[in-house]
């Protein structure tokens, strides 16, 4: 290449983790697996899996359901093509490509069975590949960004604060989420603690009766 760089024989992709794979585990010292895959595709892990457990049998398996899947888009293209090739749909019952993820589709037969495989997943990969370890990188950086312009489009529209107290506050208080009471959340608790220990009774404490905290204690 012309950077000096070396690529890849175009097709090796998969055979080329399955060794590093092996090689990780037999050569390296490794004892999980961190596999990265295109798509979220339950055949696909299990395969590879297969082929690294007939060399390491006791392999074991850390995947990352990863928000930069599509994951909605994904199962949907795997259903419909499921179904068209067991010939129970036609080409146009359902569209294909990126219009899979229009709203429509999320009450048909294909949307509610790739919603079904999706709830699925992980146990899915557990049973068939060996999966030891799923989990979700970044989920609360996704989760900030949409709760932020939830929260936004409400405060900042016709809402305004009820956007937050109905959304936000309400929901903390009723389910119990402690971040409710954020100063304690922070440390004022112990910062008032630590003042008594050292000024006893005159301590200037930021709790107290009138602590605002005070206003979502547990009747």
């Amino acid at each position: 290449m012309p950077n000096g760089l070396f690529a890849f024989e175009e097709g090796t992709g998969r055979a080329r983790v399955v060794e590093d794979c092996i090689a990780s585990l037999t050569q390296g010292g490794a004892d999980l697996l961190w596999i990265e895959t295109d798509t979220p595709n339950v055949d696909e892990i299990a395969d590879m899996v297969a082929e690294i457990r007939a060399v390491v049998p006791n392999a074991k398996l850390t995947y990352n359901n990863s928000p930069s899947f599509n994951w909605t888009l994904n199962l949907r293209k795997q259903v419909r093509a499921q179904w068209l090739a067991e010939g129970r749909i036609a080409e146009a019952d359902y569209l294909e490509g990126n219009d899979l993820m229009n709203p429509a589709f999320d009450d048909t037969d294909l949307g509610r069975e790739a919603d079904a495989r999706l709830k699925g997943f992980q146990a899915d990969i557990s049973t068939r590949a060996g999966v030891f370890h799923n989990l979700i990188t970044l989920p609360t950086f996704h989760l900030t960004a949409k709760s932020v312009d939830e929260l936004s489009r409400g405060y900042f529209g016709e809402d305004k604060m009820l956007a937050y107290v109905a959304s936000v506050q309400r929901e903390e208080i009723r389910r119990g989420i402690s971040a409710v009471k954020h100063q304690h959340e922070v440390g004022s608790d112990l910062g008032d603690t630590f003042k008594e220990m050292v000024a006893g009774n005159r301590a200037l404490k930021a709790g107290g009766a009138a602590n605002t905290m005070n206003q979502f204690a547990a009747e």
